[in-house]
């Protein structure tokens, strides 16, 4: 691939708590806690600079604090941040409860929410992009849409590769499959979960293959313990198991997969090489906490 990656989609505050047991309601449940940066967008922008990529990412923070605090680790980690704080909004946080493999978040997306669709239409413009890859909740919630769609329609005029990842499947089900499908039909890759793909899928057989034949793009399904699943719309279908991992914080292990996808992909990558190498990525992000490299 020529050119930098372009990722478009959130930056906030992860306060990530790993649980030593499942919470119960109204007393304490012992933890361990820490403030770390996050954003599906900002940990796959992280981790595809880990893989040696020029990246840069368009996201949103306000004019605090936290921004700040999450742009000076993102530019320590070798990734471009070219838009300017938001003032007056919060840096997104997101508070994530992890326990026993799995995790629930709680969300304030803040300064997420209030990306502006010209600046980020001059930002791949001028960027030098040859591939757009767009988080989902960009497209999830109608304030930050426009700016998501507009980035897909100027990857698509200036040539671009694109690759989406599905995000999350209950704000997935509010906009509804046909919505969402409508607006990434075409694309190059898509990246969804086994929930994702349910809402995205009316196949129930074979969500892979159907989404594949219905959006023209290469679709692969995260499945957990099962490994994952790549399906071309040319009917053509490959599998990896998943790496075993000692599951300390599954936070960002879905956005360490795409970018071990994506890295592979780019530089050629047959689907079998990607597969094995998103797995191995994913595996390697969940034995520490929180969701960058």
């Amino acid at each position: 691939m020529k050119g930098r990656v372009a990722v478009l989609g959130d930056l906030v505050t992860d306060v990530v708590a790993v649980l030593a047991e499942p919470p119960t309601a109204d007393t304490d449940t012992a933890a361990s806690i820490r403030f770390t940066g996050g954003g599906q967008a900002a940990n796959t922008a992280a981790w595809l600079a880990w893989h040696g990529l020029p990246v840069t990412l368009l996201a949103a923070v306000g004019d605090d604090a936290a921004g700040a605090a999450r742009l000076a680790e993102l530019a320590a980690a070798g990734v471009d941040c070219p838009l300017p704080p938001r003032a007056g909004a919060p840096t997104g946080t997101v508070i994530v409860l992890a326990e026993g493999g799995r995790r629930t978040m709680v969300t304030d997306r803040g300064a997420s929410l209030l990306l502006d669709p010209d600046e980020v239409a001059s930002a791949l413009a001028v960027g030098g992009a040859g591939h757009l890859h767009l988080s989902g909740y960009a497209l999830l919630d109608e304030r930050s849409r426009p700016a998501g769609l507009r980035a897909l329609a100027v990857a698509r005029g200036l040539g671009l590769t694109v690759s989406v990842d599905a995000a999350s499947a209950s704000p997935l089900r509010q906009v509804g499959g046909p919505a969402f499908r409508s607006w990434v039909r075409g694309v190059d890759l898509l990246l969804a979960n086994e929930d994702e793909a349910a809402v995205l899928a009316a196949d129930r057989r074979d969500r892979a293959r159907a989404l594949a034949a219905e959006l023209g793009a290469a679709v692969v399904v995260k499945l957990g313990g099962a490994g994952a699943v790549w399906a071309g719309p040319d009917g053509e279908e490959q599998t990896a198991p998943a790496v075993a991992a000692n599951v300390v914080d599954p936070t960002g292990a879905g956005d360490a997969f795409a970018a071990g996808l994506l890295a592979t992909w780019l530089a050629g990558g047959d689907p079998r090489r990607c597969l094995a190498a998103a797995v191995a990525a994913g595996a390697r992000a969940v034995v520490t906490v929180g969701a960058r490299p």
